[in-house]
């Protein structure tokens, strides 16, 4: 399904996703996902064309890290973001309204702290192919909030990484993949 066209009026935050795509593999063979975990990171204020290649630069690096590095830890070495503001945290809850897993963006404890309303709960309302290297890189998401004031619409774009292998043996350990990504949040009444 085509992404949703963004709302009328300017973002209300431009966040670079740093983290990891999980999986299980699935009886058939082929892994499943188990949702994200990521930190968000503020690139409202990088001048072009850092902004445009930002992901891309740092995908490299943490693609290129030890297992041991954390995501601010990398930022922190990378000079055009550094030092790195973290905007909040990306991961998954249960689905508030049914059932499954949800994608919820937490700015509670960073750029929000203190507003227990600076998050949003979100549910895909588009999903296209990247792209650029689709095999490799997720999806590109259009997202419409169902719980939470950080947002009324969430894009995710620029994707780089986050794909599992094409196959896998059932019973085997789940697995991280690592990725990046551009997250656009529309509508925010914080």
């Amino acid at each position: 399904m085509p992404l949703v066209p963004p709302p009328p009026g300017p973002p209300s935050f431009f966040g670079l996703g740093v983290g990891t795509q999980n999986y299980t593999c699935a009886s058939t063979g082929t892994y499943s996902s188990i949702g994200a975990v990521a930190e968000i990171f503020d690139i409202s204020c990088l001048p072009e064309p850092t902004f445009d290649l930002i992901t891309d630069i740092a995908y490299d690096a943490w693609k290129a890290a030890p297992e041991s590095i954390t995501a601010l830890s990398l930022i922190n070495t990378i000079s055009e973001l550094s030092p790195g503001v973290v905007l909040g945290q990306h991961f998954f809850i249960d689905n508030p309204t049914g059932s499954g897993l949800s994608p919820e963006w937490d700015f509670t404890s960073a750029s929000e702290a203190g507003n227990p309303n600076a998050f949003v709960v979100g549910a895909t309302t588009g999903s296209v192919p990247a792209p650029s290297n689709p095999t490799v890189n997720i999806n590109w998401l259009s997202l419409k909030s169902v719980e939470g004031e950080l947002a009324t619409a969430i894009y995710r774009v620029s994707t780089q990484g986050g794909q599992p292998p094409a196959s896998c043996t059932p019973g085997s350990a789940n697995i991280t993949v690592r990725y990046t990504a551009q997250y656009v949040f529309y509508g925010s009444s914080l």
